[in-house]
């Protein structure tokens, strides 16, 4: 029988792939989660609160949309796919992230809700990145930022999305846009403590600790380094976020008790999407949020300031 033993920063166990390809992330990183159990505290806890704190707004839940792209098909209803599921973020009152959308796609979805995060591909043109943010900060967005993991494409070399070359993002050019911000600015794409100091060290308002859903081969999964990075950075204001393979409120959880000040629900959301549109949203989301609830109540975790580690346990 296998030894289950408490889960702690810098012990995140080892965890068997037992099907997919062995390179493919998101199936490590499923199995690493499926792997983490929980343990019962259940005197004296009661009802939940999970309003959340993000960049001096609040929000209902600690539970986000996640940074889509290029979901632009027009609907019956008129609206493209990254509309909708930006309203049903408005309709939750949970923030809102978009991936790459060229100024007038994002200006629109803005138009239904500004309250969201634009998150800007690495492009070799430094100047369209910076064109970028003061197009974000010009629509009232609530924060902006780079994935900063876009980088290379699987044949070695930079990768070209949509005829755009991809570059370096260097700790100098985030210090840089870091300073033409005046919005919250936040790394995505952090799988390392090296990359979380250097992130903060050049004023990132967060980051996101993320394989953005598997880019890499054979990466760990977020929530293995993320107990690391949350030590590193316990001294500091950064937001920690995660996302890749949150599919349910008991996900969520196990994000939350290992460090992270929100979630992003990521892929979970896409079939629903496609499907119904803002309702499948919000409906998909709705279910996250009451499997969340019951976790914490479950654990004696009555807010988002209640959470602890030493509740989880993972299988060796």
């Amino acid at each position: 029988m296998e030894e289950t033993k408490n889960i702690w920063p810098g012990k995140p166990g080892v965890i068997p792939v037992t099907s997919g390809k062995a390179d493919d992330a998101n199936v490590y990183n499923r199995a690493f989660l499926d792997n983490i159990h929980v343990e019962m505290r259940v005197i004296d806890s009661t009802e939940v609160d999970t309003t959340t704190e993000i960049f001096g707004k609040k929000y209902a839940s600690p539970i986000m949309t996640p940074a889509f792209s290029h979901l632009n098909k027009v609907l019956e209803n008129g609206r493209t796919p990254m509309e909708e599921y930006s309203l049903a973020a408005k309709e939750m009152n949970c923030l809102n992230w978009v991936g790459m959308e060229d100024d007038e796609a994002y200006r629109s979805i803005t138009s239904h809700n500004p309250d969201t995060v634009r998150i800007i591909k690495p492009f070799a043109d430094k100047e369209k990145i910076i064109s970028e943010i003061r197009f974000a900060i010009e629509c009232g967005s609530t924060a902006v930022g780079v994935d900063i993991d876009h980088v290379p494409g699987t044949d070695g070399k930079y990768d070209v999305v949509d005829g755009f070359p991809m570059g370096m993002v260097s700790f100098e050019d985030l210090k840089e846009y870091v300073s033409i911000s005046s919005l919250p600015f936040v790394a995505k794409g952090v799988l390392s403590v090296q990359d979380a100091l250097k992130a903060r060290d050049a004023g990132c308002a967060g980051i996101v600790v993320s394989h953005h859903h598997g880019r890499l081969p054979f990466a760990i999964a977020p929530l293995q380094i993320l107990p690391k990075i949350k030590e590193e950075l316990k001294n500091s204001d950064m937001k920690i976020f995660v996302d890749c393979g949150m599919d349910t409120g008991y996900d969520a959880y196990k994000a939350l008790a290992l460090g992270a000040d929100a979630v992003s629900v990521g892929r979970g959301i896409l079939p629903p999407l496609l499907k119904d549109g803002k309702d499948g949203v919000v409906k998909k989301m709705i279910r996250m949020n009451e499997e969340l609830r019951e976790m914490m109540m479950y654990t004696c975790v009555k807010d988002m300031k209640s959470f602890d580690k030493t509740v989880l346990y993972i299988n060796r």
